[in-house]
């Protein structure tokens, strides 16, 4: 048994998110949502946090976006970006079927486009989760500090790309950006961050 077998174990069933994996399946969508050690962080980060407005990058089938709803204050709202209107489709029906359909809406396009029109709108969030295209993931995390209020959360989700981030054979387009992500994530002035390295890595930071 591994270490992240062990957590799943203790964690048991989750009806919601058994949901979510199965209707993942059936529509022939990747098999890529967050771990559920991970996702049950999200939840406990959001709650603890007392995050109001928070901004999901990449929703697939609405895993994590169950996950982040779970944690919400009273009268908080969840906005999620996603590329494929087929994948916020079936992440709106999960988040509906979880009770939390009034609490999240969906952008649908490209999420660089969709976050500059948030920025000139003048939204500000409190908690950001990053699970998209990973060459944009420094692009991302430019955009989530300009739309961040003080004390935000920003998360970052496959930060050791299955063990690519650290090979030094590895130097692809994803593995380059992933890499000055985690830099940033840790390093910024402007963020206290770090990198939890269980499963395929998780970054975490609060916007100073």
């Amino acid at each position: 048994m591994t270490t992240e077998q062990y957590v799943e174990r203790l964690l048991g069933e989750d009806i919601d998110l058994e949901r979510v994996i199965r209707v993942i399946s059936e529509q022939g969508m990747p098999d890529i949502s967050i771990a559920a050690g991970y996702g049950r962080l999200l939840t406990m980060l959001v709650r603890t946090s007392g995050a109001k407005n928070v901004l999901e990058i990449g929703a697939l089938g609405g895993y994590s976006g169950i996950c982040l709803a779970r944690g919400l204050t009273e009268g908080g709202q969840l906005t999620s970006l996603e590329l494929v209107q087929q994948y916020a489709d079936v992440a709106r029906g999960n988040l509906e079927a979880a009770g939390f359909g009034g609490q999240v809406s969906y952008i649908v396009g490209d999420a660089k486009v969709s976050l500059a029109e948030l920025k000139e709108q003048g939204k500000k969030f409190d908690f950001f989760f990053i699970d998209a295209d990973k060459e944009n993931y420094p692009v991302y995390l430019e955009l989530a500090i300009s739309l961040a209020n003080p004390g935000a959360i920003i998360t970052g989700d496959n930060a050791l790309l299955h063990g690519r981030t650290i090979d030094p054979e590895k130097n692809g387009p994803s593995v380059l950006a992933m890499r000055q992500f985690n830099e940033r994530m840790v390093n910024d002035e402007r963020l206290i961050g770090t990198l939890l390295p269980a499963y395929d890595g998780l970054a975490v930071a609060v916007v100073k």
